[in-house]
């Protein structure tokens, strides 16, 4: 298991907590989490599924109250001053939350009058403008495709004009175009200071993002760039290719050397912390000349399978007294 890093954060912090814990009748479901976030920062919070990301998200932001420990977001503190950070926050739900038998501009108007807003007709009339949403505004919701869905969802959630946006699996069931669009929407928005905390299980919305957490099972294993995350865990690769990879995938599982061996289509990616032994396992099996192996820097998905599979699931733990 690596051990936890701290993120170096650079300029202004938005978030800062130490010892977060979160107990759900006998369950410890978020355990002493520690975590600085700088302000517009993208940050994934990325585990399986029950693995407390979006509890530990929703308490950094005062949006739950932890059972332990403390913090800041955005200069408050995240449990006396919680009401003051509500109001500071966009908060976007993986289902659809938004009235399906409303208008775009209905939904965005009853949001914009939720947060008491002012001038709610040109906010609403700039949240359809900046988001691609002209000559739709009058279009029911429940309509609306996946992706169209979700530039309506995000244009409610800024249409207060937060300083913190929390994204929970936000481009799960869109497809690949929708998906970039959005995450264009995003970088745009942390260019303009907004700081954004996403919470997945998809790699393919982690790599969207600046820094990765780690969670799984209510533990925090590590934290730090994208870049960095491998490189920390000290994790190397060889991409493998050739004939009858069912039969290598199972022989090399076996090999001293391997930490894991995952098939990727046409590819196997075998990767291990002991650098000389991989190697060494490399030459031997280059020698054979049945498949040919590249090394390469090893990336967040072999980081992440890497991790989970150390990780012990806390249901099944002792509950706590």
């Amino acid at each position: 298991m690596a051990e936890q890093v701290p993120e170096k954060v650079a300029g202004e912090v938005a978030i800062s907590v130490t010892g977060l814990t979160k107990i759900f009748g006998t369950r410890k479901v978020v355990d002493g989490f520690d975590m600085q976030v700088g302000k517009g920062a993208i940050y994934g919070f990325l585990g399986p599924n029950g693995s407390g990301k979006t509890t530990t998200i929703r308490m950094m932001c005062g949006l739950l109250t932890p059972d332990g420990g403390a913090g800041q977001c955005l200069g408050l503190d995240i449990v006396r001053d919680s009401r003051e950070i509500k109001k500071r926050v966009g908060y976007m739900t993986q289902k659809f939350s938004l009235y399906e038998d409303l208008t775009i501009a209905e939904n965005l108007d009853f949001t914009a009058r939720m947060f008491g807003m002012k001038n709610r007709k040109a906010l609403v009339a700039e949240a359809v403008r900046d988001l691609g949403l002209e000559g739709r505004a009058g279009q029911l919701a429940g309509t609306l495709s996946g992706g169209w869905k979700q530039r309506l969802a995000l244009a409610a959630c800024m249409i207060h004009s937060p300083d913190l946006l929390l994204l929970d699996e936000p481009t799960a069931g869109v497809d690949p175009k929708a998906r970039r669009d959005f995450w264009d929407e995003i970088r745009k928005l942390a260019a303009r200071g907004v700081t954004v905390l996403v919470s997945t299980h998809y790699m393919d919305e982690a790599v969207q993002c600046d820094h990765i957490a780690y969670i799984a099972y209510g533990k925090k294993l590590i934290d730090g760039a994208a870049r960095d995350i491998p490189g920390q865990i000290g994790l190397s690769t060889y991409v493998v290719t050739g004939p009858d990879l069912s039969e290598l995938e199972a022989r090399l599982e076996a090999e001293d050397g391997t930490g894991q061996v995952i098939r990727f289509g046409a590819e196997l990616h075998v990767s291990g912390t002991d650098k000389a032994a991989l190697d060494a396992l490399a030459e031997v099996e280059r020698a054979r000349g049945t498949h040919e192996w590249v090394a390469k820097r090893a990336g967040l998905e072999e980081a992440f399978i890497y991790l989970m599979a150390g990780a012990k699931d806390n249901f099944m733990l002792e509950p706590v007294s």
